[in-house]
């Protein structure tokens, strides 16, 4: 039993380091889209990564939080007052979110001139876009390999 428990740590581990190193990896080629995007100038990139790595720090740290709450809204009955409480929870997080954007537009605004801040933020929509479609068509592929054998 304890080989298994041992070999089943060593797979969790496993797990998390290739999910880190994916999302390493992702994080590199979200870098190297909105470099390319905004065409920063060496002095603009010295300013603008350390304010852009602040930002996307707060933001995650957001979405980690309403992941956790709506962790805690799962389980509990759909009644009018959990509907009610999980809209103000969903509020509350668009409004930090906003708030969190009005406030680093401001900081974005000076270290870059503002056409490439509105840049930035297309940029991130764009690159999450093509995040997205990328993973939908890795599962259709994986279902539609899945298919082939089962015939």
């Amino acid at each position: 039993m304890a080989v298994f428990s041992t070999g089943s740590l060593l797979a969790q581990d496993a797990d998390q380091s290739d999910a880190a190193s994916k999302q390493d990896k992702i994080k590199a080629l979200e870098i190297a889209y909105i470099s390319k995007e905004l065409d920063l100038t060496p002095e603009e990139a010295q300013k603008f990564w350390p304010v852009y790595n602040k930002y996307t720090r707060e933001v995650n740290a957001l979405i980690v939080e309403r992941k956790k709450k709506n962790q805690e809204l799962k389980g509990k009955p759909r009644t009018d007052a959990v509907a009610n409480a999980s809209l103000d929870k969903e509020l509350d997080y668009e409004r930090k979110m906003l708030e969190i954007k009005t406030r680093y537009r401001q900081e974005f605004s000076k270290v870059l001139p503002a056409r490439k801040v509105g840049n930035l933020y297309r940029a991130e929509r764009e690159f999450r876009g093509m995040m997205i479609r990328q993973l939908k068509e890795r599962k259709d592929n994986r279902m539609m390999r899945g298919r082939g054998r089962q015939q």
